[in-house]
C-alpha cells in the first residue's frame, strides 16, 4: 500500500529555566523530543526547523543544540530572535517545523512547560 505523505509545518514552544547553555540544552532537546514523538516522525521526515528565542536567551543557538538530536545533522535549522513584545513569557523557544507526513496523520504541535499557556488549545 502506497501512503501519500504531504509537507506540514508544526509549530511549539517551550521555556528554559535561564540563560545558561544547560538550561536551553534541556529545553531545546525536550521540544525536539516531543515533536519526534508526538508526530511520529524519523529524521528523513523533518526537512527543517526555524527557531525564534526570546531577547533574554543568548547563551547558545537552539539549532547549534538540535543538529546533535537524533541524528538530524542534514536537516536545515535556522535561529531567529523573536520579535519584542512587552509582557512576553521568559526565557521561551519557538519552532517552526516543516515535515512531510502522511495525509491521514493528524498533527500534534507541541507547547511544553511555560510556554503552554501560548496555545490552550493544542496542549
Amino acid at each position: 500500500m502506497i501512503v501519500e505523505h504531504k509537507i506540514t509545518f508544526i509549530r511549539g514552544a517551550t521555556t528554559a529555566s535561564g540563560n545558561s547553555i544547560n538550561e536551553i540544552e534541556d529545553a531545546v532537546v525536550e521540544l525536539i523530543d516531543e515533536l519526534i514523538s508526538r508526530n511520529n516522525l524519523n529524521k528523513t521526515n523533518i526537512l527543517s526547523i526555524t527557531f525564534t528565542a526570546t531577547k533574554d536567551l543568548d547563551a547558545c543557538f537552539p539549532a547549534s543544540i538540535a543538529r546533535k538530536c537524533h541524528g538530524l545533522d542534514l536537516v536545515a535549522f535556522l535561529d531567529c530572535q523573536q520579535m519584542y513584545v512587552s509582557n512576553d513569557i521568559d526565557f521561551c523557544i519557538r519552532i517552526m517545523a516543516q515535515v512531510l507526513l502522511p495525509t491521514i496523520q493528524p498533527v500534534k504541535h507541541p507547547y511544553l512547560r511555560g510556554a503552554s499557556k501560548l496555545r490552550t488549545d493544542r496542549c
